[in-house]
């Protein structure tokens, strides 16, 4: 049979639980977290002078040696640790602003060393020498006068807060240098000695007792965003003291670069080139190590967003002959740009430079064919509200397009489009040479290719389906408006569309007679269009002497001017997965994680949570004994016995004209029951 827990402890379990509790944090849980100082083990108060600490050591140490005393050693260790960090100017600082001791190691090890030993064998000095050089000019050290004009500045602040005395700021200093040097360009590093109290405490933390403290000591990096004009407005970075680890946290947490993400050569195809648009250039980087990219090329991610997606793939041996083959890559580090279907990779093998892939970018950073949309119209010089390439001098210029529907025919076409716009590219650098191309109808394409007034595009009939139909007319059922069910009748089609500008209009906004131009603002200022089709054989050499026909007679006739309203092209989705995977929140000041409370251990410093408990203890104890203290009074009344002459009340009829509720008909008085008969005969 269980054992049956008193009535009066059942009755007070909740003040004997917050007592119970109360005392636990008193005896056991509070002095585990406020241990003797250095000042206690030599006996004087808290932050006294080096003079009183020598004069202290001096007559500990004169009892060691007297015949009567048989103090153990571990004692005498503690002692002379805390002798020595407290005559070094330096750590003494450091332990009286934030409390920093990073030599516990050594008095353990000593301590485990020499506890068996007498404590004339204690190899002495404990501490050794760790002091921080910066002799490098490359290091920013920020003082307090200094500090302000430093943030609020273009580029975001990455400070490093150390001290001179400290063993990890010595060994950090060099991972501090290969930070400051893979954040350059895209971020500012600068440093705060922790003997500048005031400014060093603007980065400490501060407990219960007030006291400022470094949680993760020295060395300590924050970070203020780009045009940050608070001081408070810092981030503070809580993970491990690496290069890596700093240098991603500042490029994501920091700046917001998006990442650039690795993929197995079975999900590169279908996961990144697949999905990463088709307008865009696709630029692979292989790694053979599979470390982080570099910050300069996620801030280019960012940058080229609108023109290249960027990828990561770790080279394997065993896949090296599926490379080779597919994208000519012999071995890693290398560098691929993918411009669109059909086109020769670009590769580069090695390794390379900010300033060099920068170069690389701009040369490669749109399709050898680019894909005609609605913020890229007016650049492309293929829209009526623009001008050319050339120029607004340009009065008549040309756009050749390739309409389908997104697949494996119109790729095809894009592919054959690429080619002919690289033969005419050829015929104008051979004509720069002096090798004359012996087509006469070629030529006349490539003059208008080297004068900008001719450009090579695609357009996605499905999506841009309303101005695809007006280019073609009625027969556009094969290029334009999405897929049917079962309907794979994908036929693209080439057509040139010719441009030009009203040379009436042009010349009195040159003239600037604002009389007329006025008259003239309500009118149609759009470039009159006229498109031809072509239905010629897919070769590239007949492609562009139909090009060629058509621009020399468009350039020779004089055909008027007429406009027609032209459908706009569709906004298309511009698709940034980083901005919202990435990405982080910005915290001003402290993070979300400070915000809502300290860490778990920082509530167990605070002394008034044990008198917390106790009092809560005593008042709960009071509240219960006064509840079963109380005289019992009795709160009945005697109730008036009923009255059995009492007339009842008469119910109230519910009827409308005062007849009873009832349903049923009164029986008369002079009623009988009618007698039937059990034959049927009668």
């Amino acid at each position: 049979m269980a054992m049956e827990i008193p009535a009066e402890v059942r009755r007070y379990w909740l003040p004997i639980l917050l007592f119970t509790a109360g005392f636990l944090f008193q005896l056991l849980v509070l002095p585990r977290h406020f241990p003797r100082t250095h000042y206690d083990v030599l006996g004087i108060e808290r932050f006294a002078p080096v003079e009183r600490v020598v004069e202290a050591y001096e007559q500990l140490s004169k009892e060691w040696l007297s015949e009567t005393n048989h103090q153990p050693t571990v004692d005498i260790i503690k002692i002379r640790y805390a002798y020595e960090l407290l005559t070094n100017p330096i750590l003494k600082r450091d332990y009286d602003l934030f409390g920093l001791d990073e030599h516990m190691d050594v008095l353990e090890r000593v301590k485990e060393q020499y506890q068996k030993e007498h404590f004339l064998k204690i190899d002495l000095p404990l501490l050794k020498d760790s002091a921080v050089s910066l002799n490098d000019d490359a290091f920013n050290v920020l003082t307090h006068e200094s500090f302000m004009s430093s943030i609020a500045e273009e580029y975001p602040l990455i400070i490093l807060v150390y001290s001179k005395g400290s063993p990890r700021c010595s060994q950090f200093i060099e991972y501090w240098k290969q930070i400051s040097a893979r954040l350059d360009g895209i971020a500012q590093t600068a440093m705060v000695e922790i003997g500048d109290s005031q400014l060093a405490g603007h980065f400490s933390e501060k407990g219960f007792s007030k006291q400022p403290f470094f949680r993760n000591g020295v060395p300590a990096i924050v970070a203020y965003p780009a045009n940050c004009r608070s001081p408070s407005c810092y981030m503070r970075y809580l993970g491990g003291l690496f290069v890596d680890s700093v240098v991603d946290w500042v490029a994501s947490s920091v700046i917001g670069l998006p990442r650039i993400l690795y993929y197995s050569k079975e999900a590169l195809g279908p996961q990144f080139i697949g999905k990463s648009g088709n307008h865009k250039v696709k630029v692979i980087f292989f790694s053979r190590a599979g470390e982080r990219a570099a910050p300069f090329l996620r801030q280019a991610a960012q940058e080229y967003s609108s023109y290249t997606s960027f990828a990561f793939v770790l080279w394997r041996e065993d896949e090296s002959q599926i490379w080779w083959n597919s994208l000519g890559v012999e071995s890693a580090p290398a560098l691929v740009f993918l411009k669109g279907p059909g086109t020769k990779p670009v590769v580069h093998h090695g390794t390379f430079s900010k300033s060099e892939f920068t170069e690389m970018m701009e040369e490669h950073k749109h399709n050898d064919l680019r894909q005609l949309r609605s913020d890229t119209s007016l650049e492309l010089g293929c829209d009526a509200r623009g001008h050319s390439r050339a120029g607004n001098d340009a009065a008549i210029w040309y756009c050749v397009i390739v309409a389908g529907r997104p697949g494996v025919e119109l790729s095809k076409k894009r592919q054959i489009l690429c080619k002919a716009q690289d033969q005419l590219i050829g015929d104008v650098n051979r004509s720069a040479i002096g090798n004359v191309a012996n087509s006469v109808e070629v030529s006349s394409a490539a003059t208008a290719l080297k004068d900008e007034r001719l450009t090579f595009v695609w357009l996605d009939g499905e999506v841009q389906k309303q101005i695809c139909a007006f280019y073609l007319a009625t027969d556009y059922s094969g290029a334009c408006g999405p897929r049917g069910f079962g309907d794979d009748n994908d036929i693209p089609e080439i057509f040139i569309v010719r441009f030009q500008r009203n040379a009436t209009y042009e010349a009195l906004k040159a003239e600037k007679k604002n009389n007329l131009v006025e008259a003239l603002q309500g009118q149609q200022a759009d470039a009159s269009q006229l498109v031809a089709r072509y239905k010629g054989p897919d070769e590239i050499q007949e492609i562009n002497r139909w090009i060629s026909q058509i621009i020399r007679d468009g350039d020779s006739r004089e055909i008027p001017y007429f406009t027609s309203k032209v459908p706009d092209l569709v906004p298309e989705e511009t698709s940034k997965e980083w901005l919202r995977s990435t990405k982080s929140i910005r915290s001003a000041g402290k993070s979300l994680r400070e915000k809502i409370g300290f860490h778990f251990q920082d509530y167990l410093t605070d002394p008034r949570i044990g008198s917390t408990l106790l009092m809560c203890g005593c008042i709960s104890f009071g509240i219960i004994w006064f509840r079963n203290n109380k005289p019992t009074q009795s709160t009945q009344r005697e109730k008036a016995p009923k009255d059995k002459t009492k007339r009842p009340r008469p119910k109230l009829s519910t009827s409308l004209f005062g007849q009873p509720g009832s349903i049923a008909d009164v029986e008369p008085k002079d009623a009988r029951q009618w007698e039937m008969s059990d034959s049927d005969s009668d």
